[in-house]
């Protein structure tokens, strides 16, 4: 039996220089053939968390993944049936520990695709406000969180944590002056490792020091 509220989640990861978002193609109604974001009836008995567990999972492959509540929906116009509440969760993977893995499992979900968070389709749902919200929350807390490590590689540029910055923030900021003040901070580990298999010249890689991270904002 199905309880009378869903959970969505918003699976975000960083790939090709740009944030984005996982998005599956409805294959019931109402809203069918459109792209929503993941997401279903938790089931009678289930626990929340469970059920986002499992979406995700459905979604990604994934067991082990960073998931974070975002809000509860609840308008009455968010669903054609009537007032049917859902809890949203922002969750992060890694593109590389995710793309072979991207096909849904279930009857519900026709396909699954990433999109630039800055390129959506029209959405589901209010689907378009929860991703809207998730990426405020983001850039509430990007300044303070380690949730865009969850993004990257283990060992990566700092180009490419600037352009998950650029990503999240929606702008662009000067190279010198970004790489000064996260230096500046003490949390990145400066490795003697280079990037490979690049055809310009490989840039020094870089890994988080999570003990002096934790030491600074916690």
């Amino acid at each position: 039996m199905l309880s009378f509220f869903t959970v969505d989640c918003v699976i975000l990861t960083f790939h090709e220089g740009e944030l984005k978002v996982l998005l599956t193609e409805r294959n019931e109604y109402p809203y069918k053939d459109w792209w929503a974001l993941p997401g279903y009836f938790v089931d009678k008995g289930e626990e929340m968390e469970d059920a986002v567990k499992r979406i995700a999972y459905e979604s990604t492959g994934l067991k082990d993944i960073y998931l974070a509540q975002l809000a509860a929906f609840a308008g009455v116009k968010r669903h054609p049936e009537g007032r049917i509440l859902t809890v949203a969760y922002i969750a992060l993977v890694r593109y590389e520990d995710v793309k072979n893995k991207i096909k849904p499992v279930t009857t519900y979900m026709r396909q699954a695709k990433w999109y630039s968070i800055q390129n959506l389709p029209e959405l589901a749902f209010d689907h378009s406000e929860i991703v809207s919200l998730s990426l405020d929350k983001l850039k509430q807390n990007i300044n303070y969180s380690s949730f865009l490590f969850e993004l990257l590689p283990e060992k990566f540029t700092l180009t490419q944590l600037q352009q998950i910055y650029e990503s999240i923030l929606g702008l662009s900021l000067d190279k010198r002056n970004f790489r000064k003040k996260i230096l500046n901070l003490g949390y990145l580990k400066e490795l003697d490792e280079f990037q490979t298999g690049v055809s310009y010249r490989a840039a020094r890689l870089y890994k988080l020091d999570k003990k002096k991270f934790q030491k600074i904002f916690n």
